[in-house]
């Protein structure tokens, strides 16, 4: 664990591109045991050469990921949708502070440095409507526009919520959302608020 061995590790991993680990990850890379590889990311976390963002999994903290890169892999499997993926469309004018991702898994919240990052919990029929995009050097998993809508529009049901007034549906692809309607409303047919939101939109 010298200095040299954490420069080289260092230069390895902005090499690789590799921002976002598991223990298991950086002993398969640098072909160490896990008990290895799970002393030398604790011993130099503290030394702040490095983060963890929760249980077995760090960054390199010299080179940091995107927050949406973080949050795709934080809870797996996930892509950004919601507020986030509309906010970033700019389907909704307003900044969104809350990073929202919809997931197969129970839905769950983490805090890394500051950021919240939260998961929902979807039903895994209507887990589709998301693609990878490039952001920076980053490729994330992020709905589309429709998609996201769509998954908004469901969470706004759960909640019994009203619908964002700004919303610029002028941004959306019709008969892309026409399509994943017909879908949605198989999918959560016994959903009568889901229903009438989508009403709601003269979709």
């Amino acid at each position: 664990m010298d200095k040299l061995k954490v420069i080289t590790i260092q230069k390895e991993l902005v090499k690789r591109r590799f921002v976002v680990f598991s223990v298991k990850d950086f002993a398969r890379i640098f072909k160490v045991k896990d008990k290895t590889a799970r002393a030398f990311l604790s011993y130099n976390s503290k030394k702040g050469v490095f983060s963890r963002i929760k249980r077995g999994a760090y960054i390199y903290s010299a080179n940091p990921p995107i927050k949406f890169e973080i949050a795709n892999y934080l809870w797996k499997p996930s892509y950004i949708s919601f507020e986030t993926a509309l906010s970033y469309y700019g389907v909704i004018p307003e900044t969104v502070y809350t990073i929202t991702s919809a997931t197969t898994n129970p839905t769950k919240e983490f805090n890394f440095e500051n950021q919240i990052y939260k998961y929902y919990q979807i039903k895994k029929k209507v887990f589709f409507g998301y693609k990878p995009i490039k952001i920076r050097d980053s490729t994330i998993l992020i709905a589309d526009k429709e998609k996201a809508l769509l998954d908004y529009l469901y969470l706004l049901s759960l909640k019994k919520q009203q619908i964002n007034e700004r919303l610029d549906l002028t941004k959306i692809d019709k008969r892309k959302l026409g399509r994943y309607v017909n879908f949605f409303k198989r999918s959560v047919r016994k959903n009568r608020a889901l229903i009438d939101l989508i009403k709601s939109l003269n979709i």
